[in-house]
């Protein structure tokens, strides 16, 4: 017999009022747009449909099933050992990050393919630029230093006609590097964003990666699943989230007047003091700290720009809210 029936609320109100992820998944809607989804639909003990969120397998194929059913996708895959992305924590992102440029532009959130953003570790997955142009029609270069995640990516956009022409992927080749041999030479982009290697050692990983399969099975788990472990890149670096950002903000004052606003997701609420003091030392002219929650889990998004205020305003009406004068340089 199943456990009481719960009663669950019809919307998740944590998440950002635009996320198409807000109501509960209707496993019906995503079998008929996905029907491969329809093997790993199971009455969990509530007697509730849902899948086993400890099996990679089912994660995976209810990523593509969202992605095909809401994001307009005729195909989504990812190599084996590859890190499968929640899909409403990513949209989350798009959706706040939109709002911050709505805030700094009269109101009005830049839309359309002359907006360019770069995403700083698009991963196997590709998964902001799949929600960001399909949410804002923005154009997006997706940088990896893994070939791997290149090449999945690449395969992506091309068995993807609405992204064809919108992604371009590029290789990074210095892993020390965020922005060179990334925005061209010459060439504005609008905003770079970043979910950066949240652990610092490959032990400390391993560790964390281990409680999340322990949390989401129902038996005894001695060793992770291999889809949820992700490659090293993905998941650690050499001092963790808050080096790998300090970085990033020093060499991002280097790209000030090629790019509008940088931005970085920040797990831990602990890393915001060192984030904060290095914005400070590298003379950001205006920084925003934007909350995001699902669930129980709390972070947010740092984004700084080095632009004056009479930059910024240039940049705005030429490049945001004047069609014919997109493609100038400031």
């Amino acid at each position: 017999m199943p456990d009481k029936k719960r009663k669950h609320p019809k919307e998740k109100p944590s998440l950002h009022p635009r996320n198409k992820n807000r109501n509960r998944y209707d496993f019906k809607q995503l079998v008929e747009t996905c029907p491969e989804l329809a093997p790993f639909v199971i009455l969990n003990k509530y007697d509730d449909e849902s899948i086993d969120f400890a099996n990679p397998d089912a994660v995976k194929m209810l990523n593509k099933a969202l992605l095909m059913h809401f994001y307009g996708l005729t195909n989504w895959d990812i190599p084996e050992n590859y890190l499968c992305p929640p899909i409403p924590g990513r949209a989350d992102y798009i959706h706040h990050i939109a709002d911050l440029l709505q805030q700094n532009n009269y109101g009005k959130i830049p839309a359309g393919n002359k907006f360019t953003c770069v995403d700083i570790g698009v991963g196997a997955n590709c998964i902001y630029p799949i929600i960001g142009n399909n949410e804002y029609g923005w154009s997006f270069i997706g940088s990896d230093i893994d070939p791997v995640a290149i090449d999945s990516a690449e395969k992506i956009i091309a068995s993807n006609p609405s992204l064809q022409g919108n992604v371009k992927c590029v290789l990074q080749e210095n892993p020390k590097d965020y922005f060179y041999g990334v925005i061209p030479k010459d060439e504005l982009v609008d905003l770079s964003i970043c979910n950066p290697p949240f652990h610092a050692s490959a032990k400390e990983a391993l560790e964390g990666t281990m409680r999340k399969t322990r949390n989401l099975s129902t038996e005894k788990v001695t060793k992770p699943s291999l889809n949820f472990a992700g490659q090293s890149n993905e998941l650690w670096c050499d001092g963790g989230e808050e080096r790998f950002v300090r970085n990033m903000i020093n060499q991002s004052k280097k790209f000030a007047k090629s790019c509008f606003w940088f931005s970085t997701l920040i797990s831990k609420e602990s890393n915001l003091k060192s984030v904060y003091q290095a914005l400070e030392a590298a003379k950001a002219v205006k920084v925003e700290t934007l909350p995001m929650g699902q669930g129980n889990k709390k972070s947010r998004i740092v984004a700084w720009t080095f632009l004056s205020k009479e930059e910024q305003q240039k940049w705005k009406n030429v490049r945001w809210n004047n069609q014919a004068e997109k493609k100038k340089k400031i």
